[in-house]
């Protein structure tokens, strides 16, 4: 990712919307940077990332989300560790609750791919 286009991920995360939720900026970035990653890189989805993660913030408080988002990446690894957020019930409710509002805020901000 060129300089440029951080400095203006970085700017639009400052300037953006005050939601319900405070998320720090560079949690914001990196959202937004997996998110583009994840669909291909293509610029148009700075504004769609950068618009799922408002949307996400506006539901679900940060120490939730950081919570959450763990999970569900860590739920995805293999092995036996790993066993610690798949299997309690509490881990699968948070991994469950965190990707609807996911793929919610995906959908309402025209993100067709999954993350």
């Amino acid at each position: 990712m060129s300089i440029r286009l951080a400095s203006l991920v970085f700017g639009l995360a400052l300037t953006g919307t005050v939601s319900a939720h405070d998320y720090p900026t560079t949690d914001r970035v990196e959202f937004v940077l997996e998110c583009m990653r994840n669909n291909g890189g293509d610029y148009q989805y700075l504004y769609k990332c950068a618009c799922a993660i408002d949307a996400i913030a506006k539901d679900m408080p940060y120490d939730t989300y950081v919570e959450s988002s763990a999970i569900v990446r860590y739920q995805g690894m293999g092995g036996e560790r790993s066993g610690v957020f798949r299997d309690p019930e509490g881990m699968k409710d948070a991994a469950k609750r965190y990707r609807t509002l996911r793929a919610d805020a995906f959908k309402q901000c025209g993100i067709e791919k999954k993350p």
